[in-house]
């Protein structure tokens, strides 16, 4: 992603035009059935699942900004030497980034030139429910040669993305950055730089089976596969081929900004400035670790909501969570900025962080010292939220069903899976046991809530019987997706609809 952080968009081959198609469809109707989220990519009928019906939204003033996006076929080039056929907004790997501030009524026109039916969720956005983005449950999907308008205002600030939420669409690249620019930053710095980590499968997506990734030859890349991002360096635990736990799809590798290792992106700095790094997992099923070697982060944002820097050397992150960083050129020379997936065996994905006229070839991190980032080390600078006793309380389990790659939520499968009711106005506290192996990053739709002392959007429940709990308040009415943001996991039933009543 470009270094200037005052830049309005990212405008690029392929990018948005300011064009809206005509005959748009409308937000919610029941045209036949709706396919579920990650049943392939077309239409299927979900036999006794609940229905879903959006509230009707509240108009908005005129847009501050117009854009189109157009999901297509792409040939993207994520290396130099490596060109794949993915769908895409761009010819990039990546979409483009848009960048707005904060309180712009903001109207993207999705248009479907794909030969499937797509969406785009606005992830971590609390907009109205309408336009949320998600099939059979905000809005019937955009079908090939139609198109949608999505509206919102623009806030809260903060590091958001966007993404398709049908199939397995996110894992053909269609996603990018969301910047929504806050007037009065709580931190100084110079300048930003966005850098979106994402997995790299190389061919169309298929599901995972109960015998391992959808090839059926664990490509190197199953949990726990070792290498030097393996078992003991991100504390998800590798569990590949025992029963209740996982594998990852066989990825030839992750990528930074679209780019593979051996073709990094670079980032030129000058000593003495300060540069906010904006992190983005955008991966479908990849958790990572994250290192800039010679310098210390001081970690300003999770999930775009402002905290009280702590500084750290590294995070781990989960599919779906963000991250904001300032750093403090204080180190000439030149740099990795690593991102190496917790289990698999790809190389990390990379960027170069170079100094002025610094030569030679950056150096990598030293994964072995340092300070790990913890959601215990964060402290809000705003109000939390919610306090004092829920009126409403959710014990639910997380785990995989035997004999079988189905993943639930307290026993049972999406879509055939009861909704978790809510009123408005409610505080609603969430406690998550995971029976599985493996970490589950669990993402609420169109609300924030409270972890400890901080809030977010997406958190991290370890395996092995790990816990978190997470308290919201009820402000948002609608039908709200809760789920895993491993896609893989999504697409085999780890979901539920949180419904205002």
């Amino acid at each position: 992603m470009p270094d200037d952080s005052r830049r309005r968009f990212l405008e690029g081959a392929g990018g948005l035009s300011l064009a809206a198609l005509a005959g748009c469809v409308a937000p919610f109707g029941r045209r036949g059935s709706s396919p579920r989220m990650g049943a392939g990519d077309g239409r299927r009928d979900d036999g006794d699942a609940p229905t879903y019906a959006p509230p009707e939204p509240e108009p908005l003033p005129e847009p501050d900004v117009t854009r189109t996006l157009r999901a297509r076929d792409v040939t993207a080039a994520p290396g130099s030497a490596t060109t794949t056929n993915v769908w895409g907004y761009t010819d990039d790997y990546v979409g483009p980034e848009l960048r707005v501030r904060e309180g712009d009524v903001v109207e993207v026109t999705l248009e479907n030139a794909l030969p499937k039916v797509t969406t785009t969720h606005w992830h971590g956005v609390p907009l109205q429910n309408a336009y949320d983005g998600v099939p059979g449950v905000t809005q019937e999907p955009v079908d090939a040669g139609s198109a949608f308008t999505y509206r919102f205002c623009a806030e809260p600030a903060g590091t958001y993305f966007y993404h398709s939420h049908v199939g397995l669409q996110l894992d053909r690249a269609l996603l990018g950055p969301l910047v929504v620019e806050e007037a009065d930053p709580h931190v100084d710095y110079d300048r930003e730089f966005v850098v979106v980590l994402d997995d790299y499968l190389g061919r169309p997506p298929e599901p995972l089976s109960e015998d391992g990734d959808g090839s059926g030859t664990g490509g190197g890349s199953g949990m726990g596969g070792g290498g030097m991002s393996g078992r003991g360096m991100g504390g998800g635990g590798g569990m590949g081929g025992m029963r209740g736990g996982d594998d990852r799809p066989p990825y030839r590798g992750v990528l930074a900004n679209g780019r593979l290792p051996t073709d990094s992106p670079a980032l030129a700095v000058n000593e003495g400035e300060r540069v906010r790094f904006r992190f983005v997992n955008a991966a479908s099923a990849t958790e990572f670790r994250t290192r800039l070697a010679g310098h210390r982060l001081s970690v300003s944002h999770k999930d775009g909501r402002p905290v009280e820097p702590v500084a750290a050397d590294e995070f781990v992150f989960g599919p779906g969570e963000r991250y904001d960083a300032v750093v403090e050129m204080a180190n000439p020379g030149a740099w990795q900025l690593l991102a190496s997936p917790v289990d698999g065996t790809e190389a990390p994905a990379r960027v170069d962080v170079r100094y002025g006229d610094a030569d030679g070839a950056p150096r990598a991190p030293d994964w072995g010292r340092g300070r790990r980032l913890g959601y215990g080390d964060l402290r809000a600078t705003e109000s939390l939220g919610v306090s004092g006793s829920p009126d409403r309380t959710f014990d639910l389990t997380l785990s995989r069903a035997g004999g079988s790659y189905t993943w639930l939520i307290d026993g049972q499968a999406y879509p055939e899976a009861d909704p978790l009711d809510v009123r408005a106005g409610e505080h609603v506290r969430v406690r998550m046991t995971n029976h599985s192996p493996v970490p589950h990053p669990m993402h609420l739709h169109g609300h924030f809530f409270r972890v400890g002392d901080a809030r977010m959007d997406t958190v991290r429940v370890p395996g092995h019987m790990g816990q978190v709990t997470f308290d919201f308040h009820a402000d948002n009415p609608g039908n709200w997706l809760f789920h895993c943001h491993n896609l893989y996991h999504l697409e085999s039933g780890m979901a539920r609809v949180v419904r205002y009543v």
